[in-house]
């Protein structure tokens, strides 16, 4: 199975977001994993995004809710 890679700017794209959000959860480890082909080239494997973007799924803000709070220890 081949893997698809996505480019920064197609991340933002297909999730929505800025380049400078992309980069920002980059530094802070909020967005999903990355791969750095060079030193100053970046990739995301698309099934990497697509599992970081399942974790952020929820059936409602009671669900969102109720995930945080389990993180929180609450």
């Amino acid at each position: 199975m081949k893997t698809t890679y996505l480019t920064p700017l197609e991340f933002c794209d297909c999730y929505h977001v800025t380049p400078r959000t992309a980069e920002r959860w980059r530094v802070s480890g909020d967005g999903p994993p990355f791969v750095r082909v060079g030193p100053r080239k970046i990739l995301y494997r698309l099934e990497d995004c697509e599992a970081w973007a399942s974790l952020r799924t929820f059936d409602h803000r009671a669900d969102e809710y109720a995930r945080s709070a389990v993180g929180r220890g609450g």
